[in-house]
């Protein structure tokens, strides 16, 4: 009869001390980290504790210290070159895409190859908005195009403030040059950079001809693939 008693006794007490730790460790955190009364435990971080990023995005041009960009210069591995007869006087159009306000000082341009023999006078860049306007120009460029054949930027003349839209950066070449010296960094998509689009919204495009300076205007429904295709492929550029 002593020995069912004190074995009855023994599981009672490790009955209540496995209650007991039980029920100190059971209960999730509430409120202010202070247990619940459901007493269950907490489940996985959410994706908001865990941090709003979806993932691996890619390199942003934030992460080479610039603004935007016309897309990752990892990718603009083509060399493009075009004759000065081809491309001398017209205005080279490559739209660039804001998502934010922004302003900026340098447009950058990939320069793949030099000539030192080319006799290059009234070149430019600049940038113009979804209407045309001409926000903004360099200096005459012509110095810079003819040494250090590396990724570079070309000062604006002042300082441009846009907000989130589509924009054009605009290339003005002049002069003499031997077409397959004078090269410059840009993507391999060719003529397929403008699927599904067409004027004024191509992504790379042609307008005038004959022109020493950037006009403070363009219509924009004016824009042309013909020297395009035949090998001008789409420049790379970016802004800072």
């Amino acid at each position: 009869m002593r020995t069912t008693t004190a074995s009855t006794g023994l599981v009672a007490a490790a009955l209540a001390a496995l209650l007991l730790v039980a029920g100190c460790t059971a209960p999730g955190p509430g409120p202010g980290g202070a247990p619940s009364a459901g007493g269950s435990l907490p489940g996985p971080p959410t994706s908001s504790a865990q941090g709003a990023g979806t993932g691996f995005e890619g390199p942003r041009p934030q992460d080479q210290n610039l603004l935007a960009w016309t897309g990752d210069p990892n990718d603009a591995g083509h060399v493009t070159a075009q004759s000065a007869a081809g491309v001398g006087g017209r205005v080279t159009l490559v739209r660039i895409v804001l998502r934010e306000r922004i302003t900026w000082s340098n447009i950058w341009l990939g320069l793949a190859g030099i000539d030192p023999n080319a006799q290059l006078t009234h070149c430019h860049l600049g940038v113009y908005d979804a209407k045309g306007a001409l926000l903004g120009t360099t200096a005459d460029i012509s110095p810079q195009l003819m040494s250090d054949a590396v990724a570079k930027p070309f000062p604006l003349t002042a300082p441009v403030t846009a907000a989130p839209g589509t924009y054009f950066i605009a290339l003005l070449l002049n002069g003499n040059w031997a077409t397959n010296a004078l090269t410059l960094k840009s993507t391999g998509a060719g003529i397929s950079v403008n699927a599904g689009l067409a004027p004024p919204q191509l992504r790379y495009s042609t307008v005038l001809t004959g022109q020493d300076a950037l006009p403070t205007s363009l219509n924009l429904a004016e824009q042309s693939t013909s020297t395009i295709n035949t090998g001008w492929a789409s420049q790379w550029y970016a802004i800072s």
